[in-house]
């Protein structure tokens, strides 16, 4: 028997089977333009990143060592407004953080980008959020796949973005 595959009574071997088979169909459609939805594609990120002035950081956190601590801090580097939106912080990066994005745009104004550092299940909310703020695009992180999330965001006008890195974005299209 995998690791994976740890028997217990109440079927968690088939339902991580079914998580999995969901995440592995999920990550297909997008690849091979497949989903529901449109995603913007490699232009069209490059266009956003370049009018792009402000963006949300959702799950930003103050540990070096966080993923969204690097990308933060680089797009701060780069000229962007950002905005770090995380109910267990107070700052990150010396910039004050909000508990919610709401909060946020209450305090501050809106946001060109909500950019989304959480599990793939945990996006609904932060789509509907991002529509309530009026963002021009709701982007997840790399790994970070939700057709929900994403069909909320599109049906409100909103331009969506999954599986992809703001930071490394940036860097690949800034000659564009």
């Amino acid at each position: 028997m995998r690791d994976d595959e740890r028997v217990n009574d109440d079927g968690a071997v088939s339902a991580a089977r079914a998580d999995n088979r969901a995440r592995t169909i999920a990550y297909l459609d997008l690849v091979e333009g497949r989903g529901p939805v449109p995603v913007l594609d490699d232009d069209g990120i490059a266009e956003l990143l370049r009018s792009a002035r402000r963006i949300a950081v959702v799950g930003a956190s103050s540990n070096p060592g966080r993923p969204s601590f690097g990308v933060f801090r680089y797009l701060v580097h780069q000229g962007y407004e950002c905005v770090p939106i995380n109910p267990n912080e107070r700052e990150v990066f010396g910039i004050p953080a909000f508990r919610s994005l709401g909060e946020a745009v209450e305090a501050s104004g809106q946001f060109d980008i909500v950019d989304v550092f959480r599990r793939s299940e945990l996006c609904e909310p932060h789509a509907r959020e991002a529509v309530e703020a009026r963002a021009r695009c709701l982007w997840l992180q790399l790994g970070v796949i939700n057709w929900d999330a994403a069909r909320i965001a599109h049906d409100a006008g909103l331009a969506v973005v999954m599986d992809r890195c703001t930071a490394i974005e940036h860097r690949r299209t800034r000659g564009r």
